[in-house]
């Protein structure tokens, strides 16, 4: 079981000081952040794509070749990759490159993102979502598996006796989540290609993903790639800890009060019990975190956002000493006891050099 968290890199003002940080402090805070998930024992940092403001992780293979560089066990990973408005064969090297600068240390989660602008700023029409992400991975998936690709589709040039460099390392490709909070299409494409399929499960209902990774788990088996228990699954996750609950509630509440993401809307009692937002002990975290494999079966990957709504960088750090030392060691035990002996752990890429997983 794998345990991480990941950031979308927004600048929020604060709303119990009145302050936003600078871009350049928010892109510092996010390595910061990488760098402690590390020290106090996470698996995973992930972060996001954005070209809008008030985001800042507009290239995150850079974020990740310098936090590469820094570190030397935790994977470097994406919360969103953006399929469908990058170009193929710019990931395809981009993140063959992450992977030898980082030892391997990377895997990487397709996208479409929540921002519609961005369509027509790099000359796609959002109304060709799912065929762009389609179409795109497809060529993809190939230009890491195949030395010289000769390609022709409906959204780019086409390709003649092409080889994208670096090659992947050790002849591996990076393994690859697909994302998706809606889209039953996305589940069918990481089902088809025996990849992962990751559900954010922050905002909506547990019955609402219930749904796409059941769907996901169905296809995984139908294309052979194994039973639908043992398909890849990832989830996401928020939570703010503290030692006493009362003082995390208290604490949080004007942050989620005033949060562009969910402020405004439902009260934060009404949000934790809809949804998977935890505000509370690290017994609270641990005991709703381990009803997640009771909705959703076995899975190999939980994220959780911690570093947004204006939340400052010292008290970020602060959940994840306690996330560090009180929560992930009890959840990695419970989850790794119950999980059966035929359902696969996380891929890395040590075990698929070795071919000990998917």
């Amino acid at each position: 079981m794998q345990f991480g968290i990941f950031t979308v890199g927004d600048v929020t003002t604060d709303p119990t000081t009145g302050e936003a940080p600078s871009e350049y402090e928010r892109i510092k805070a996010m390595v910061r952040i990488a760098l402690k998930a590390e020290e106090v024992g996470l698996d995973v940092f992930a972060t996001g794509e954005h070209h809008n403001p008030p985001f800042v992780p507009s290239s995150p293979t850079t974020m990740l070749g310098y936090i590469a560089a820094r570190t030397s066990k935790i994977i470097l990973s994406t919360s969103t990759t953006l399929i469908t408005t990058n170009d193929p064969v710019k990931i395809a090297e981009d993140f063959a490159m992450l992977q030898h600068l980082a030892d391997g240390r990377v895997d990487l989660m397709m996208g479409r993102g929540n921002t519609g602008p961005v369509y027509p700023w790099f000359g796609q029409d959002i109304r060709q979502g799912i065929p762009l992400a389609i179409e795109n991975y497809h060529l993809l998936h190939r230009l890491w598996r195949e030395d010289v690709v000769s390609w022709s589709g409906k959204f780019r040039t086409p390709l003649q006796e092409f080889t994208s460099t670096p090659r992947p390392l050790d002849g591996v490709p990076p393994f690859v989540w697909h994302g998706s909070i809606r889209s039953p299409e996305i589940a069918e494409q990481a089902a088809y290609y025996g990849d992962g399929f990751f559900a954010n499960h922050i905002f909506w209902p547990k019955e609402h993903f219930q749904a796409l990774i059941n769907l996901y788990r169905e296809r995984y088996e139908h294309y052979g790639h194994g039973k639908a228990d043992q398909a890849i699954v990832g989830l996401g996750g928020q939570v703010f800890l503290r030692p006493k609950s009362q003082d995390a509630v208290r604490e949080f509440r004007p942050y989620f009060d005033n949060a562009p993401v969910y402020g405004h809307g439902p009260s934060l009692e009404e949000f934790t019990e809809q949804t998977p937002l935890t505000v509370g002990s690290p017994q609270e975290v641990i005991d709703k975190t381990l009803t997640f494999r009771e909705h959703f079966g076995d899975y190999q990957r939980q994220l959780f956002l911690m570093d947004h709504a204006g939340l400052p960088l010292k008290t970020v750090l602060e959940q994840l000493d306690l996330l560090g030392e009180h929560v992930i060691p009890v959840l990695r035990k419970e989850l790794d006891s119950l999980r059966p002996a035929h359902v696969p752990e996380a891929p890395t890429h040590a075990s698929l050099s070795s071919g000990v997983t998917v």
